[in-house]
């Protein structure tokens, strides 16, 4: 029997409510045969708040795990041997600090070996990428050059303590999520990798002899859609143009450096609301296309799970798509075979394209001056919005055809969905507080002065150019707090918002019957009312996804609204204040992250407060029905969730509930 490869590494990401509930979990997908683990930290964590600050509110627990303090990453990893583990961290902003409280953690589990021995045996992966945030998932703390240095100092420390780490996941995930095309998704992921590497270079902290062992250690997650024929000549683009570019650029020998070294989590971006169950055979097609090309296969694979756009997988969703890769592997002879694309015709012909236009958009954003320079004129997050909308637009008119959702919409009653609210996972209601004891109990039983004494030094070493990395371990065995080491450093780099290239983007190029229609009933509205109608577009609270905010913003511009939109991150209070400074005819908010039952409420409060109580107020996100329900009981005007895809159409129903609440008839 031929001899087959080895399986790449599986993975679920997970997290989520408490660490002693994740911890759980992770230790029954292990016993399930998953070889490695990916923890997804909630948005306090990612954002570098602690659970108390009023930005946490609603936020903890949700997405993923709270960690704010290194007696959590104890009970997040308890019994599980870090030093045998291979362990992926969705972690970017704090990337450098729950790296530290890991390695501390892994020290405390092994008192027998010196804390160098104990990073020497340390194997996994800190995402780290923090210029895809600025574009994609707002999870960025720091304006763009601090962060750089942030990354720039974990390599160095990795490579040189931590060598079976991966510093950094250079993430075009999210670009796509954002709606990059494969050639954007191409070159502004390998344009953030460029600005990495010359980073790393400039410091001064790595000799040229161990820079190979840099960009050895850099790895990629990337993402896989549906058109996977597509996606693996992507795929083949990126090892290609990666090999070229640490060579050419970077003097690179040894081919084993120059490795396109990759994990993946197949799209979410494409599961429906509509028609769940349509969404195993796109996970299955998007996990082909990281797959099939050996010359081009993933190491590490996650999926997500049927039930993703309805809200929380539960365990026995994460075990279907577990299994999913298990009977690729396994029981299927993939792995038996050498490329089974070489010297294809299709394959190379598109490879060849994608290649040559991946270069010339790399070209174009090194000209500007790279990738910071990119993420701060607002050039990228414009192309991206704009690339975004007319996907947005070709779903619209059916020129992409999504099956359950614009075409085949008759279905049979699923009893995968009989019951809606009990198909998804409810976060656990008292993870919040629980997080509030935690952090309370740890504060009152560390040494104060030892903490204060080691937020000092950090402090006092980010003002110069010294790594942070050995401050900030000092910093997590003193006790120090997620949010201390944030807003440590907060105060010497200070803070930045991203631009959030809704005005530069291009909108719907022709107006069809049914934005024409719009538009006229926006006009006639605003006349009756005595001026343009004024639509706000919020995000509340934490979550970054700003994606549909934007195509919302767009949509509402191009539909002769005009449209007060000022990015992600704000508190109900703020965007109360922005209501009644704009004199607005409606506020929209948009809300990801499942922190919609208190954030909402918390707006409609505000809103009354401040005597608009007759502005109408629409929500969208991820909203289970009877959470839906529940808000409209609250006054919220109308909800609209994933299954309501056309935009013009959510224009026309905006203008509707701005007659109701005007009593115009």
């Amino acid at each position: 029997m031929t001899e087959k490869d080895r399986p790449w590494v599986m993975r679920t990401y997970a997290g989520h409510s408490t660490a002693v509930a994740s911890n759980a979990l992770y230790r029954t997908n292990l016993a399930k045969g998953q070889t490695g683990l990916s923890v997804a930290f909630d948005l306090p964590t990612q954002t570098g708040y602690d659970p108390d600050s009023p930005l946490a509110r609603g936020e903890v627990g949700k997405v993923g795990v709270p960690v704010p303090h290194l007696g959590e990453m104890r009970k997040l990893f308890e019994d599980i041997p870090l030093t045998e583990m291979n362990t992926s961290m969705t972690i970017n902003a704090t990337a450098m600090w729950l790296l530290a409280m890991y390695q501390v953690a892994a020290e405390e589990q092994n008192p027998d070996l010196t804390p160098e021995e104990v990073a020497g045996k340390l194997a996994g992966t800190t995402q780290n990428d923090i210029i895809k945030e600025y574009l994609s998932r707002g999870t960025y703390v720091f304006p763009p050059e601090h962060s750089l240095r942030l990354i720039g100092d974990m390599i160095s420390y990795t490579v040189h303590q931590i060598p079976k780490w991966n510093p950094i996941n250079i993430c075009s995930y999210h670009l796509q999520e954002a709606g990059a095309t494969p050639t954007q998704e191409l070159a502004y992921a390998l344009c953030t990798a460029i600005a990495v590497l010359d980073q790393v270079r400039a410091s001064g902290q790595v000799s040229e002899d161990d820079f190979e062992k840099v960009v050895g250690r850099i790895s990629f997650f990337v993402n896989a859609g549906v058109r996977f024929i597509e996606e693996t000549c992507k795929m083949r683009a990126f090892v290609e143009l990666w090999d070229e570019i640490t060579r050419e650029r970077y003097g690179v020998q040894d081919p084993k450096m120059r490795r396109f070294r990759y994990g993946v989590q197949v799209n979410s971006l494409g599961l429906t609301e509509a028609q769940p169950e349509n969404n195993v055979q796109r996970i299955v097609l998007e996990m082909l296309g990281v797959t099939l090309s050996k010359n081009a296969r993933a190491r590490a694979v996650q999926l997500p799970a049927w039930n993703e756009a309805l809200g929380l997988p539960r365990p026995w969703d994460q075990q279907w798509s577990l299994r999913l890769q298990q009977v690729l592997a396994f029981e299927s002879d993939l792995l038996e075979y050498d490329d089974i694309f070489e010297g294809s015709v299709v394959i190379e012909a598109k490879v060849r394209e994608l290649v040559d236009g991946a270069r010339a958009e790399i070209d174009r954003v090194q000209a500007m001056g790279g990738a910071i320079a990119a993420v701060e004129s607002g050039y990228m997050k414009q192309e991206l919005v704009s690339a975004h909308a007319a996907r947005r637009g070709r779903i619209e008119n059916g020129d992409e055809k999504i099956v359950g959702v614009n075409i085949y919409e008759t279905t049979e009653p699923s009893p995968l969905t009989a019951d809606l609210d009990g198909a998804i996972m409810a976060a656990d209601p008292q993870a919040e507080q629980s997080a509030l004891t935690s952090v309370e109990e740890w504060k009152a039983a560390r040494d104060e002065s030892a903490v204060t004494a080691a937020l000092a030094a950090l402090a006092a070493a980010a003002k110069t150019t010294e790594n942070l990395m050995a401050a900030t371990l000092v910093a997590a065995r003193a006790g120090a707090t997620t949010g201390e080491w944030a807003g440590t450093l907060r105060e010497v780099f200070g803070e930045f918002r991203a631009p959030t290239g809704v005005s530069g983007a291009v909108g719907v190029a022709e107006a069809g019957a049914e934005l024409t229609a719009v538009r006229e009933k926006v006009r006639s509205t605003g006349e009756e009312l005595g001026g343009r109608l004024r639509l706000l577009v919020g995000k509340p609270g934490l979550d970054g996804h700003s994606n549909g905010a934007e195509q919302v913003a767009v949509r509402a511009r191009d539909a002769g609204f005009e449209v007060i939109y000022q990015g992600i991150r704000l508190t109900p209070e703020q965007i109360v204040s922005a209501a009644v400074a704009e004199d607005v005819h409606c506020v929209g908010l948009s809300i990801l992250s499942g922190s919609h039952m208190e954030l909402v409420p918390a707006v409609l409060d505000g809103l009354r407060e401040a005597g608009l109580a007759d502005v109408p107020v629409i929500v969208g996100g991820i909203i289970p029905d009877s959470d839906g329900r529940r808000l409209k009981e609250l006054g919220v005007a109308a909800v609209y969730t994933p299954k309501d895809f056309g935009l013009t159409e959510i224009m026309g129903g905006i203008v509707d509930v701005i007659r109701r609440a005007n009593d115009l008839a």
